[in-house]
């Protein structure tokens, strides 16, 4: 009976989630030319974040799916969401996770149910109109069943360093990330550092383009590191669709993945 429970709040959950992806774009079009309303600031499709918030004062939601695939035949799917607030220019919020995951490691095994929960809080220090530093300290919750999970099946608590600046029409973030584990395997360290370094470039009004090296480093099990490629579309400047790929660069790296998603203004909280 509870596994039956389970399994119905799973699929309430993603029914949810994709009745958002497909409601909120409209939803946000409706007063997208009405005055004081302010433009998205999309986190995704990349791996590091901007020293950028999202506009104080209102709620934003990014929600997307992210498929995996390895060489091994191993595949994971996911249903994203995170939901940004900024109390001010420079100190904001935001809480994400999975709200749906499928898992399949190709050799019989395949799991099905929702995913861990991160709370990060952000901290902006504007160094000039065209830069600026930021700081997040999170802790990813360990929400999800054995085998579904992003983090080591603990909490997990991590502190980032970012540097974000505009370099004439192109645009970077620098992220630094230190993970420690709530779990770790035999051997392992508990630290592991994420690096990531994003530019962005817009090709047109409407569309920009996203590139980004990133990867992972724990003593004591193997380094990760990847290439991504991804587009954006701003449908208007409240609503921001993207998608893309990103490809493992060495043999402990997932070998392909592909995402698409969007980035909405929620509503006015002032």
């Amino acid at each position: 009976m509870h596994q039956s429970n389970n399994k119905n709040t799973q699929t309430v959950a993603a029914f949810v989630l994709l009745l958002g992806m497909t409601f909120a774009p409209m939803l946000a079009q409706a007063d997208d030319y009405a005055s004081g309303v302010p433009s998205v600031t999309p986190y995704r499709p990349s791996v590091s974040t901007p020293a950028q918030l999202s506009a104080p004062g209102w709620l934003e939601g990014e929600f997307g799916g992210l498929r995996i695939r390895d060489t091994s035949a191993e595949r994971r799917d996911s249903l994203l969401y995170t939901f940004k607030y900024a109390f001010s220019p420079d100190w904001g919020l935001r809480i994400g996770g999975e709200a749906q995951v499928r898992y399949n490691d190709g050799q019989g095994l395949r799991l099905t149910g929702g995913g861990d929960t991160a709370l990060i809080l952000k901290r902006r220090f504007a160094i000039d109109d065209a830069s600026a530093f930021g700081l997040e300290a999170g802790a990813n919750f360990a929400t999800a069943r054995t085998g579904l999970g992003t983090g080591s099946g603990k909490t997990d608590y991590s502190l980032a360093g970012i540097y974000s600046a505009d370099l004439g029409d192109w645009h970077t973030d620098l992220n630094l990330i230190g993970t420690r584990f709530g779990q770790v395997g035999l051997g392992q360290n508990r630290w592991q550092s994420t690096w990531a370094a994003s530019l962005s470039h817009p090709i047109s009004e409407n569309w920009g383009l996203v590139g980004e090296l990133s990867g992972t480093y724990q003593r004591g099990a193997p380094s990760t590191s990847q290439f991504l490629a991804g587009f954006s579309y701003s449908l208007s400047k409240r609503t921001v669709f993207d998608f893309g790929a990103a490809a493992g660069l060495n043999r402990a790296s997932p070998n392909w993945s592909a995402f698409g998603g969007v980035t909405v203004l929620l509503g006015d909280f002032r």
